[in-house]
Protein backbone atom coordinates (compact mmCIF):
# COMPACT_ATOMS: atom_id res chain seq x y z
CA UNK A 1 0.00 0.00 0.00
CA UNK A 2 3.03 2.02 0.50
CA UNK A 3 3.38 2.63 -3.30
CA UNK A 4 -0.89 3.79 -3.85
CA UNK A 5 -0.62 7.73 -5.31
CA UNK A 6 -3.90 8.75 -6.85
CA UNK A 7 -2.01 11.06 -9.07
CA UNK A 8 0.05 8.11 -10.23
CA UNK A 9 -2.82 5.84 -10.80
CA UNK A 10 -4.49 8.83 -12.85
CA UNK A 11 -1.36 9.03 -14.96
CA UNK A 12 -1.26 5.55 -15.47
CA UNK A 13 -4.47 5.74 -16.64
CA UNK A 14 -3.82 8.97 -18.91
CA UNK A 15 -6.04 10.89 -17.58
CA UNK A 16 -4.07 13.28 -15.71
CA UNK A 17 -0.47 15.05 -16.76
CA UNK A 18 2.00 17.54 -15.22
CA UNK A 19 0.49 20.00 -16.75
CA UNK A 20 -2.96 19.61 -15.80
CA UNK A 21 -1.39 18.88 -11.66
CA UNK A 22 0.42 22.33 -12.03
CA UNK A 23 -3.23 23.89 -13.44
CA UNK A 24 -4.65 21.82 -10.35
CA UNK A 25 -2.27 23.23 -7.81
CA UNK A 26 -2.82 26.97 -8.12
CA UNK A 27 -6.78 26.04 -7.55
CA UNK A 28 -8.37 25.91 -3.92
CA UNK A 29 -9.68 22.97 -3.46
CA UNK A 30 -13.42 24.73 -3.46
CA UNK A 31 -12.54 25.85 -6.90
CA UNK A 32 -11.75 21.84 -8.19
CA UNK A 33 -15.36 20.29 -6.52
CA UNK A 34 -17.33 23.59 -8.59
CA UNK A 35 -15.26 22.94 -11.69
CA UNK A 36 -15.97 18.97 -11.60
CA UNK A 37 -19.63 20.09 -10.72
CA UNK A 38 -19.86 22.09 -13.84
CA UNK A 39 -18.38 19.87 -16.34
CA UNK A 40 -20.42 17.12 -14.84
CA UNK A 41 -23.86 19.15 -15.85
CA UNK A 42 -22.77 20.65 -18.63
CA UNK A 43 -24.73 18.71 -21.11
CA UNK A 44 -27.71 18.59 -18.59
CA UNK A 45 -28.45 22.00 -18.79
CA UNK A 46 -25.88 22.66 -15.66
CA UNK A 47 -28.87 20.46 -13.40
CA UNK A 48 -28.12 17.17 -11.55
CA UNK A 49 -31.13 15.68 -11.86
CA UNK A 50 -31.96 13.01 -9.28
CA UNK A 51 -29.09 13.26 -7.63
CA UNK A 52 -29.58 14.84 -3.93
CA UNK A 53 -26.17 16.97 -4.14
CA UNK A 54 -26.32 19.05 -0.77
CA UNK A 55 -27.58 15.74 1.16
CA UNK A 56 -24.76 13.31 -0.53
CA UNK A 57 -21.53 16.01 0.35
CA UNK A 58 -20.53 14.31 3.39
CA UNK A 59 -19.77 11.03 1.76
CA UNK A 60 -18.20 12.83 -0.97
CA UNK A 61 -16.11 14.69 0.74
CA UNK A 62 -15.43 11.42 3.42
CA UNK A 63 -14.65 9.11 0.17
CA UNK A 64 -12.33 12.05 -1.06
CA UNK A 65 -10.49 12.14 2.55
CA UNK A 66 -10.43 8.37 2.45
CA UNK A 67 -8.51 8.10 -0.43
CA UNK A 68 -6.05 10.96 0.50
CA UNK A 69 -5.06 9.16 3.30
CA UNK A 70 -4.14 5.73 2.18
CA UNK A 71 -2.39 7.83 -0.87
CA UNK A 72 -0.10 9.85 2.26
CA UNK A 73 0.17 7.15 4.50
CA UNK A 74 2.48 3.78 5.12
CA UNK A 75 -0.13 1.57 5.91
CA UNK A 76 -3.81 1.42 7.08
CA UNK A 77 -3.22 1.65 10.50
CA UNK A 78 -1.20 4.69 9.92
CA UNK A 79 -3.82 6.23 7.49
CA UNK A 80 -6.72 5.31 10.14
CA UNK A 81 -4.65 7.15 13.15
CA UNK A 82 -4.12 10.19 10.24
CA UNK A 83 -7.91 10.59 10.27
CA UNK A 84 -8.43 10.18 13.73
CA UNK A 85 -10.61 6.98 13.71
CA UNK A 86 -10.19 3.43 15.00
CA UNK A 87 -8.52 0.81 12.80
CA UNK A 88 -12.26 -0.70 12.72
CA UNK A 89 -14.23 2.37 11.31
CA UNK A 90 -11.64 2.86 8.71
CA UNK A 91 -12.27 -0.67 7.43
CA UNK A 92 -15.55 -0.29 7.31
CA UNK A 93 -15.11 2.85 5.51
CA UNK A 94 -12.75 1.18 3.14
CA UNK A 95 -15.54 -1.68 2.31
CA UNK A 96 -18.52 1.44 2.21
CA UNK A 97 -16.75 3.25 0.10
CA UNK A 98 -15.59 0.24 -2.07
CA UNK A 99 -11.86 1.32 -1.92
CA UNK A 100 -10.30 -1.82 -1.36
CA UNK A 101 -11.24 -3.06 -4.60
CA UNK A 102 -10.25 0.43 -6.55
CA UNK A 103 -6.65 0.95 -4.26
CA UNK A 104 -5.57 -2.80 -4.04
CA UNK A 105 -4.51 -2.03 -0.68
Amino acid sequence: MSEYSIINKLKDQNKINDQLLVCINNLTLEDVIAVKLELSTNLLNHRLYGIDIWNNMTSITKEAVLKFSLSVCKNKTDAARFLGITQQNFRRALKNYNIEKESNV
